[in-house]
């Protein structure tokens, strides 16, 4: 049986061009399945399932400061009434005195939420660093269950 050396070609790129997808999809070995985040239950906390390195300078910990994200940050208004979901990273320098330098957005969902992560992540207090730490931060903001924000008046 002899076979055309087009397809041969096409059956090969068509190989080549599942093979990325199929191995997307195998499950990693040894990994604990994930649970469900404080952000992804409908806090309006940043995720703190992976370990943010300026978070040892906050006093209490990465633990403490989401904490104190979650009580000061206000969900927008505008993003609340579009449903308006998502990430914002914040970048920032952590200043040998302890200071935050260069703060800006590096990623917005829109509907205000850009502007609420940049204000919440400016009352943050950090002890001072042995040097200059170039960070992110991220702030997710993710509403709760459907109809509850209109019984709490919020």
């Amino acid at each position: 049986m002899r076979t055309n050396p087009l397809t041969l070609l096409a059956l090969g790129l068509l190989l080549a061009a599942t093979a990325p997808a199929v191995a997307q999809n195998t499950p990693k070995p040894n990994t604990p399945p994930a649970g469900k985040s404080q952000a992804e239950q409908g806090t309006g906390t940043g995720s703190i399932t992976k370990s943010i390195p300026v978070a040892e300078y906050y006093e209490g910990g990465q633990e403490a400061m989401y904490a104190f994200i979650a009580q000061e940050i206000k969900y927008p208004l505008l993003a609340k009434r579009n449903r308006i979901q998502g990430q914002c990273i914040v970048s920032f320098t952590l200043a040998e005195d302890g200071t935050m330098q260069g703060v800006k957005l590096v990623k917005q969902v829109g509907g205000g939420t850009g502007e609420e992560a940049l204000r919440v992540v400016r009352l943050l207090k950090f002890k001072k660093p042995e040097y200059p730490i170039l960070t992110s931060l991220p702030i997710s903001f993710k509403l709760g269950v459907t109809g509850s924000n209109a019984t709490n008046g919020q």
